[in-house]
């Protein structure tokens, strides 16, 4: 059981430190990188990827059934038809990395046909090629999926993290040297293909290896599929939905704005995905216990114990981002990403506010999957996406990068605050009020901690580096003081003089 603990702990701890190096390298390299693409350049890689991104829908939700499935098995000690799930998948995920390259195909060719009124004939066919690596570095992660799952069912997240830390820090070392020798986007593209099939290789190796891993095609169910389909198809939907809603935005700036806004919009969003990353590194290590207390069929009240438990403190680390990206973000922006993305740092603010909320409860959507009552959600949020496609045209045309934002902000705040919400509290069982109650003392702590900094910037203005540094830091120690004075439970503060013994 310690050993398991350890697992959680640490990998939750790794999972923040690769967050951390990802921001590291993100303030050392991107800068770097975008003087040396261009705007547009830049904008052509973005909207390459944002097209190709799609094809990750062909998984149809299969990658999020595997663990639920998994402990259905382990739980009554079925080894024999985890070996047969193993196979099952593993062909599954081989059959669509071939779809992918098929459908990934017919995208290339209709490249023109989608950019040719925004974009130039050069920049379209320089799409085609970021759109052709990129195609192949999407199949190849299919076939990956199921032992990255089998990973993850085994509770390994130090493995993971690990792996996870090295792509990260691989990135840059090897994208650098390529683009100072002149080859611009191309070289992005191939780095991550590189990248992926370096975790793949890792991924095989470590299931095979070190988890002995099994597979058993001789009496395979075919019947498992239908099993798996029917609870996958809803999760597919909500993949088709999250894909609009945060990439959507891009196509659409695309073609009807052109790349240099994309470029403006990207960097906007890319510190909403550093936010998401926060929050899913505590969630995602807590998978595998709430598929197996469902298994188990602990009680409701178990649930919303951890379901309070773990957006606490995804709370605590995400409000204290979004009040310091709100004091100091556009300080930050002008001087990282250089003179023209000013916009960007209002897309940040638009998406990021209304999305902490969906982001704390996140651990909530794994007790909905592992409770088979996921439809909801699903169909809900593929409603709200195409009504946010439907508004993100008109306003990203007439408004650019803020108006296609500002569509995301209404969908998140209709379909991922009010109606789940509701869901959640009349359906799934978890109280939803004891929740929010347990919010009230860490935002009045964040509401007096983003008002001293309010306070401070009215007297200095913040004009460099150093003023930007010391701020922040003062910010965040009258925020560190105030949560653990008023803000945290007495669990809370034992975790925290726990770690300082420790050390």
């Amino acid at each position: 059981m310690q050993k398991k603990v350890n697992q959680l702990k640490l990998g939750a701890i790794l999972s923040y430190l690769s967050i951390v190096i990802q921001s590291l390298c993100a303030i050392i390299y991107t800068p770097v990188m975008l003087r040396l693409l261009g705007q547009n350049e830049y904008g052509l890689y973005q909207l390459g990827s944002s097209a190709v991104s799609y094809l990750s829908l062909l998984s149809f939700g299969f990658n999020s059934s595997y663990v639920k499935f998994y402990f259905e098995y382990k739980v009554k000690g079925e080894e024999e038809k985890i070996r047969r799930l193993n196979s099952i998948f593993l062909l599954v995920f081989c059959c669509l990395a071939i779809v992918s390259c098929i459908v990934g195909g017919v995208m290339i060719a209709s490249a023109n046909l989608i950019f040719n009124s925004s974009l130039s004939p050069a920049d379209v066919h320089q799409v085609r090629i970021l759109m052709f690596v990129l195609v192949l570095s999407t199949a190849l992660t299919f076939p990956n999926i199921i032992f990255d799952c089998y990973i993850t069912a085994h509770e390994k997240y130090i493995f993971q993290r690990l792996i996870l830390i090295g792509a990260t820090v691989l990135l840059p070392i090897l994208t650098l040297p390529l683009l100072y020798m002149g080859y611009k986007s191309t070289a992005l593209v191939a780095v991550n293909l590189f990248i992926s099939v370096f975790r793949t290789v890792m991924n095989v190796y470590y299931c095979f290896v070190k988890l002995e891993m099994k597979f058993q095609f001789h009496g395979m169910q075919l019947n498992v599929l239908k099993n798996v389909g029917s609870f996958s198809i809803f999760i597919f939907l909500n993949e088709i939905a999250s894909q609009i809603n945060w990439n959507v935005d891009k196509v659409i700036l695309g073609a009807v704005q052109g790349a240099s806004v994309v470029a403006v919009y990207s960097v906007g969003s890319q510190f909403n995905q550093y936010f998401i990353n926060m929050s899913t590194a505590v969630s995602n290590v807590f998978i595998p216990r709430v598929n197996k207390m469902v298994a188990e069929r602990q009680g409701d009240d178990a649930l919303t114990a951890l379901f309070i438990k773990i957006g606490r403190v995804q709370y605590v680390v995400l409000s204290a981002i979004l009040g310091g990206y709100l004091l100091y973000g556009k300080f930050f922006i002008m001087k990282w990403a250089g003179e023209g993305y000013d916009a960007a740092y209002y897309v940040g603010a638009l998406v990021m506010i209304p999305a902490i909320i969906p982001l704390i409860q996140n651990i909530g959507i794994e007790i909905q999957k592992a409770k088979n009552m996921h439809k909801f959600r699903s169909i809900v949020y593929f409603i709200i996406a195409f009504a946010n496609l439907g508004i993100s045209v008109p306003l990203g045309k007439y408004y650019g990068a803020i108006g296609a934002a500002f569509g995301t902000t209404l969908a998140t705040v209709v379909g991922n605050i009010i109606l789940m919400n509701w869901y959640y509290q009349t359906k799934i069982g978890l109280n939803i009020k004891a929740f929010f109650k347990s919010m009230i003392r860490p935002t009045i702590v964040l509401i007096i901690a983003y008002m001293e900094g309010l306070l401070v910037k009215s007297f200095f203005a913040v004009d460099s580096w150093f003023d930007f540094i010391s701020q922040g830091a003062i910010f965040i120690c009258v925020y560190g003081i105030l949560l653990y004075r008023w803000g945290f439970n007495q669990e809370e503060k034992e975790n925290v003089r726990r770690m300082f013994k420790r050390n």
